[in-house]
């Protein structure tokens, strides 16, 4: 494959970036990549803890510029950054805060790299398409995270792919803000590398609540794209806060309810696309939930059985890539999701999903937020029983079940069912697995 430009279709006036109410050109970031890169050592890897997004993705670019490999843990708890920093020796920090993050590992902050303005005429890097520019950490939502290599050409096509289809449904390139977590692999191509590779504008912070959701897209020009998770969408339609015009909203990490779906559709008054994916395969398919069930895979893309298991093929990969959810295929290009197969119950001779039971409870009337999970298996038994965390301070137990029984079979109540005041998500919305264990651990184990 030949080299790829840093910048695909490099219009140097074109608004890359809008920071502090005023545009920034692609001109300009890539004076300030530059600037940056020749500052970086030729050997090693970054970590890349910046939390202004548009300092994250110049940080991220001049790595890729200087032929380095960015670290991104999916979670900037202290003992996770440590576990991480013990893993890949020689690392240097990339940070925009005043002090350190991570104690004992070099730190570089990049502000004055941020604060350049004058524009210096330097040409556009070629890229090597095999590149190594990233390590991405799974979300840890099912078990350890677990880190994978992303190359500058394959994450190109992927994300010039999802661009085509995203715009569609948008009308157009867009102003992007996103919720999710820049160093999560779906905020990673939705929020930076979309808006950069795909001919839109980034959008520098993370908001997370949704006067903070509200006040980012009121500061971008129209049209906007908004990307968030399901937990955070639903978070925003509650608050019935009034939101400028958004030409599409696009969403990840879970599938959508039907009934949020259409009620967020109808309330933003835009189209609703998801996408979906994994940090194993990166994005692959999208669908419009309004319209229909099933997904399309992106461009190039190709879903194939082999026994019990299907794999994603096409040049966005270096070799086949194990989907590691429950699919149904219709076409190569088409299929029906039904849940990660960590995600599947037996009970008593009944198949269910946990997405689809914690779409169920969720939706109750009264309740904030919950989740099923599967503690361990009773003593003498092949069935598994559940039990589900609730956030309900206005139900008893009694009308939370009463709820469930109307929409799923006895078999599949929670037992027990545990009310709690929070749940402990993470910015995607997740329950990482360590933290579901603790709460099975505390409010659970204790009563088998």
């Amino acid at each position: 494959m030949n080299p790829i430009p840093l910048l695909a279709h490099y219009d140097p006036d074109s608004t890359l970036a809008w920071r502090a109410g005023r545009p920034i050109s692609r001109a300009l970031f890539l004076t300030q990549v530059q600037a940056l890169a020749a500052a970086l050592p030729p050997q090693g890897k970054l970590l890349n803890l910046c939390g202004d997004r548009y300092a994250f993705a110049v940080a991220l670019f001049a790595a890729i510029s200087r032929g380095l490999v960015t670290v991104l843990p999916n979670s900037s708890a202290p003992e996770h950054l440590a576990a991480v920093a013990g893993e890949h020796p020689d690392l240097l920090l990339l940070g925009d805060q005043a002090a350190a993050p991570l104690a004992g590992v070099p730190y570089l902050r990049i502000d004055a790299f941020l604060d350049r303005s004058e524009l210096s005429t330097v040409a556009v890097p070629q890229i090597d398409f095999e590149q190594p520019i990233a390590c991405v950490y799974t979300s840890g939502s099912t078990g350890r995270p677990v880190p994978h290599i992303k190359t500058f050409g394959r994450m190109w096509l992927n994300i010039r792919a999802g661009a085509e289809r995203i715009w569609q449904a948008a009308g157009g390139a867009c102003a992007v803000v996103g919720t999710s977590p820049i160093r999560h692999m779906y905020g990673l191509e939705s929020s930076v590398f979309l808006p950069i590779l795909g001919g839109g504008s980034l959008s520098p912070e993370v908001p997370f609540f949704p006067a903070d959701v509200a006040r980012c897209l009121a500061a971008m020009p129209a049209p906007r794209l908004l990307v968030i998770t399901p937990f955070h969408l639903r978070k925003l339609i509650e608050a019935d806060i009034e939101l400028p015009p958004v030409a599409a909203v696009l969403s990840a990490t879970a599938p959508l309810a039907p009934a949020l779906a259409q009620l967020a559709s109808e309330r933003l008054g835009c189209p609703l696309l998801e996408i979906y994916g994994s940090t194993e395969t990166g994005q692959l398919a999208t669908r419009l939930p309004c319209v229909d069930v099933t997904w399309e895979t992106l461009a190039g893309v190709e879903l194939r059985q082999d026994g019990d298991d299907v794999w994603a093929h096409g040049a966005v990969y270096r070799t086949p890539q194990l989907i590691n959810d429950m699919v149904e295929l219709d076409t190569p290009t088409r299929f029906r999701l039904i849940d990660r197969k960590a995600g599947m119950v037996n009970v008593a001779g009944k198949r269910s999903s946990l997405s689809f039971l914690n779409a169920i409870i969720t939706s109750l009337p009264g309740v904030g937020d919950a989740v099923f999970c599967v503690p361990e298996h009773v003593a003498g038994s092949d069935a598994a029983r559940l039990a589900a965390f609730v956030v309900a301070p206005g139900l008893s137990r009694a009308e939370v079940l009463a709820g469930l029984r109307e929409h799923v079979d006895p078999v599949f109540l929670p037992r027990p069912l545990v009310f709690v005041e929070h749940l402990p998500r993470d910015g995607n919305g997740k329950i990482q697995a360590a933290a579901l264990q603790q709460l099975i651990a505390t409010h659970i184990s204790n009563r088998v």
